[in-house]
């Protein structure tokens, strides 16, 4: 996270299983604002226009420390995570896909919130057998701060609260479909991206007036320590204004709801470079901060 960044997280302190909202800064969580005392960052959320003057105003350097501050996901829980498919050029390139039209409608799917979002330092239990290829994606993920429909793109700002860091994970081996009853159900979204734990998040959520431009943050994965994804938000086929608006004329988007927006070039699949237990994944983002997760055997 740049100098001057901070971010509205969650976390847990030892002996105390209740999650609470803090402000982190350059490592350091503390507490928020007295008015958010007892708040959650969904809570926050549900009332942005009410809050945002007052995140707008705050120091954060004057806010008490939390010692001993465990981070969980930020988000507890979103209604809906809507995933941006194919939105990087050279992301398509790389699978084998046709060049991306950047006039077309995005295309979108779901993972299911309460289950597949986890902490930024959360361990992932994947499938046991390798034949799952469980797979990286580094993401750029986009908070709606209000509920609203039919979004024009020039407006999507407005309706931003803003950003996390997420690692969109992917079962390809459970993907296609052995036996479909139907070419339509030859591909099963549902086990290819909605497994527990599939979807880290983290380490907070920044706000959007501290991100002049997502159109160009670094993105970067690491795997055991070796770069696998490096990338600028740049890249995107369709940028954060245009999805927001395109999933905007699809569903209503509410006060929570996370848009994650595509992943560069850089993922196992096209060499069949897959997750193992004992595997270590770490997603930074420019101005964002890095989560990092631990990869572990699902009992």
């Amino acid at each position: 996270m740049t100098a001057g960044t901070w971010a509205l997280v969650q976390y847990t302190e030892p002996g105390s299983g209740g999650v609470r909202l803090g402000v982190e800064e350059s490592g350091v969580v503390r507490l928020p604002p007295p008015s958010l005392t007892g708040a959650t960052v969904m809570d926050v959320l549900a009332d942005w226009a009410r809050w945002e003057s007052v995140l707008k105003g705050i120091e954060v350097e004057s806010l008490p420390e939390v010692v001993g501050a465990e981070p969980v996901a930020p988000l507890t829980y979103p209604r809906k995570v809507l995933c941006a498919g194919v939105n990087y050029f050279d992301h398509a390139e790389e699978m084998g896909t046709e060049p991306p039209d950047p006039d077309a409608e995005p295309f979108f799917f779901l993972k299911t919130p309460t289950t597949t979002i986890v902490g930024p330092r959360a361990t992932v239990a994947i499938p046991a057998d390798p034949r799952a290829g469980v797979d990286w994606e580094a993401e750029l993920g986009v908070v709606i701060a209000d509920t609203c429909r039919d979004v024009d793109p020039a407006e999507a700002r407005a309706h931003i609260a803003g950003y996390v860091v997420a690692n969109d994970l992917s079962a390809r081996g459970q993907f296609p479909r052995p036996g479909a009853v139907f070419p339509a159900f030859a591909w099963d979204w549902f086990s290819h991206k909605s497994q527990d734990g599939f979807c880290p998040i983290g380490p907070g959520l920044v706000p959007s007036w501290l991100v002049p431009d997502p159109q160009a943050l670094k993105i970067r994965l690491t795997v055991n320590g070796e770069v696998k994804q490096d990338s600028s938000t740049s890249a995107m086929v369709a940028g954060v204004d245009k999805l927001v608006a395109a999933a905007s004329r699809i569903t209503t988007l509410e006060p929570g709801d996370l848009v994650l927006t595509g992943t560069p070039a850089g993922v196992g699949m096209p060499r069949k470079d897959f997750l193992k237990p004992g595997d270590i994944v770490s997603v930074e983002i420019e101005g964002l901060g890095r989560i990092v997760n631990e990869i572990v055997a699902r009992r």
